[in-house]
């Protein structure tokens, strides 16, 4: 039984999954051989508040730049209103984040946080 030749299109479209399939595998071996081990190194922002009907909502933005995933990511953000008073907390729990990826989230206070002073920072997290 004799096999049909392939014509140029099927030539072309071979060579370069295989091109793809050669490139990916040289990419996870290179990172494979170059991650190290260190420990995670979470990098915490916060945004622009933005007033709601009730409450004041604060973006959170969470940065994994460590070389190992981060697992129950613990974060703090304190209101300090500059008078004396108690500074108003809030907390919010990011589950996972990979090294090199960014999470977001929100926290809200009540009181205006325009007209105070932020302050973020990682209580806590777990190697998985």
């Amino acid at each position: 039984m004799n096999m049909p030749e392939k014509n140029w299109l099927e030539w072309t479209i071979f060579a370069a999954g295989v091109a793809l399939v050669a490139g990916v595998l040289g990419y996870l071996t290179y990172d494979a051989l170059t991650c190290g081990d260190g420990p995670p190194v979470i990098e915490v922002r916060l945004g622009a508040p933005e007033q709601n009907a009730h409450n004041f909502s604060v973006p959170v933005k969470v940065t994994n730049h460590g070389d190992t995933t981060a697992e129950g990511v613990h974060i703090e953000v304190t209101l300090e209103k500059g008078d004396g008073s108690e500074p108003e907390r809030a907390d919010i729990d990011i589950p996972f984040v990979p090294r090199g990826a960014t999470r977001e989230g929100w926290v809200t206070f009540q009181t205006d946080p325009r007209a105070a002073q932020l302050k973020a920072r990682v209580l806590g997290y777990q190697k998985p």
